[in-house]
């Protein structure tokens, strides 16, 4: 049996993360590692806060506090709505603590003992107003590649390609906004991970069944030819370069943020030593030869995951664990135009729970995951998919069930009535769709999946309306005690497999069982009917969902806007 180790693009620190963060990574990956512990596989799933760079220092300036503070605060924060939105980390670290500085010292000594760093001195953008050289995000401009006004010095954020701050097209100080910038000469490390493109090449072909937007973007980069990085900036907040003569430079954020999924995973086995193995995770030659590693993450991270970072392992010359399968995600838009945290646009995960709970959203973006395409949010597709799929399809099912069993049998299992062949019928159906959902879930086909727990939850109600308990009860209470005990027992069912999606909720449903031990994933595929025994307790759940009405919606398409 293999074990799985899972992370997501790690969410960075300047401010709450939006929906389309949430979906783009995080969430998935929580899903998939839920799917996972159901079925009793043993799961590792690691993120943690990504914490350097550019962006952390303006951030921290624009809120007046020391950098460190502002991370340690945004870090808490982070991890408070997180743990609110049901995301199940096994450990949630940050890329500013102690072993990833060790880590990415590591790397980059290994890198440079395999002949793969070369000191370079090169022509950086400086500003006269600040007084202090302009890296990545500190400078703004036009893109040369798409013409995009807003595009920063390290990436573009609309065509997501890699840039330097000297690429771009009448650029900017990001902190003053002074267009009297100058070149001036600066000393960095770069790492020659041109060296290493065959190799990347090879392995990159050598996957199967990865989602095209994976390696369509790997193979393009690839293509166009790979470019050797610089690994260091001329800033103070970082991981500092362990090599003389560059005193006050730092490891560049994208050098050192994947290294933090490693790092994250020592600091997990740090809090228990005795008891957890690291290497055991990262190393092959440490028992990592029968670990499963995947991750998450949306287009514009795909770079980083399929080139840079698997440059970084490779090239170190040691035996590494490699990922095994990137699960990339199109972008989720916000009435066809970005969700974007610098400008404030679309929802954010802390005001989306000031709204509803949790299972609400993580329905809706896991059964409008951007898998093949971009997807746009709209509150209108939101209320319409929690209205009919939520509240009218699941919630539709367990309201009726329990009031029929309530009505005729108080707060009590029914009693009485024998399996019959409609219920045969239906649990040979249900065995089908429940093998698809759950081959769904493991090919991480998300939209797939949700389509047939949908589907699952229409039986219910389809049983529910050829059996008519409402009415067989005035002629044969017996066959609706068996009638409405099948129907509680689906209902457990449902939760069971609904659980990785909408976890709370299904709670919910089995917590309505009291004194009875929930069912397992293994115990509804080889008995979808769920039998309960007849006359233990049954406490009503409640209203699961709520239906949201037109003005409701219209009034947070107001306060959210409507448009980009």
């Amino acid at each position: 049996m293999p074990r799985y180790l899972i992370t997501s693009a790690l969410p960075y620190i300047n401010g709450v993360k939006h929906l389309g963060n949430l979906v783009g990574s995080m969430l998935p990956a929580d899903v998939y590692a839920r799917h996972l512990r159901a079925k009793g596989d043993e799961v590792l799933f690691i993120c943690a806060t990504d914490e350097h760079g550019t962006p952390a220092e303006l951030a921290a300036r624009d809120a007046g506090l020391d950098v460190a503070e502002f991370c340690r605060q945004q870090h808490e924060i982070q991890a408070d709505v997180c743990a609110r939105f049901g995301l199940s980390w096994d450990h949630f670290g940050r890329t500013s603590r102690v072993q990833n500085h060790e880590i990415t010292q590591h790397f980059a000594d290994r890198l440079d003992a395999q002949g793969l760093i070369e000191e370079r001195t090169t022509t950086q953008l400086y500003s006269v107003t600040d007084q202090r050289f302009l890296p990545d995000r500190y400078v703004v401009g036009t893109c040369p590649n798409c013409g995009y006004d807003r595009a920063r010095g390290d990436q573009c954020e609309n065509c997501t390609r890699q840039l330097n701050p000297t690429d771009l097209i009448n650029p900017r100080s990001a902190i003053s906004g002074s267009t009297d910038v100058e070149l001036r000469e600066s000393k960095h490390l770069y790492f020659l991970q041109s060296k290493l493109a065959p190799q990347l090449r090879e392995w990159i072909d050598s996957q199967s069944g990865w989602p095209l937007i994976v390696t369509s973007i790997a193979r393009k980069w690839l293509d166009e030819g790979l470019e050797d990085r610089s690994i260091t900036r001329d800033l103070t907040w970082g991981i500092p370069v362990n090599r003389p003569g560059f005193e006050g430079k730092v490891f560049y954020v994208w050098f050192d943020a994947p290294i933090g999924y490693i790092s994250s995973t020592k600091e997990w086995a740090d809090l228990a030593p005795e008891s957890r193995d690291w290497e055991s995770w990262w190393r092959n030659d440490k028992g990592a030869d029968d670990v499963r590693y995947v991750e998450f993450m949306a287009k514009d991270n795909v770079p980083f995951h399929t080139l840079s970072f698997p440059a970084t392992i490779i090239g170190s010359g040691e035996p590494w664990k490699l990922v095994d399968y990137i699960k990339g995600f199109n972008w989720l838009t916000y009435y066809g135009g970005k969700f974007s945290t610098s400008d404030n646009r679309g929802v954010f995960m802390d005001s989306a729970l000031d709204l509803l709970p949790a299972d609400y959203w993580r329905w809706y973006l896991i059964a409008n995951a951007p898998e093949s395409d971009d997807t746009a949010f709209t509150w209108e597709l939101f209320g319409d998919s929690v209205n009919k799929e939520l509240v009218g399809t699941f919630g539709n099912f367990l309201n009726r069930t329990a009031a029929q069993v309530t009505r005729h049998f108080g707060e009590l299992v029914p009693v009485g009535g024998e399996v019959t062949a409609a219920e045969k019928e239906l649990s040979a159906t249900l065995s089908t769709r429940i093998a698809a959902y759950l081959e769904h879930m493991d090919r991480l086909e998300f939209r797939r999946a949700t389509s047939e727990l949908r589907a699952l939850w229409a039986e219910g109600n389809v049983y529910l309306e050829s059996r008519r308990p409402w009415e067989l009860v005035k002629t044969d209470p017996e066959a609706t005690a068996r009638v409405l005990r099948t129907a509680l027992g689906l209902a457990r069912t449902f939760a069971v497999l609904a659980a990785p999606i909408i976890p709370t909720s299904a709670q919910r449903v089995l917590d309505a069982f009291p004194g009875s031990p929930g069912p397992t994933l293994a115990d509804v595929i080889a008995d979808p009917l769920s039998p309960l025994p007849a006359g233990q307790a049954f406490a009503p759940p409640g209203l699961l969902f709520q239906k949201l009405d037109a003005a409701q919606l219209a009034e947070w398409g107001e306060r959210f806007g409507t448009a980009s």
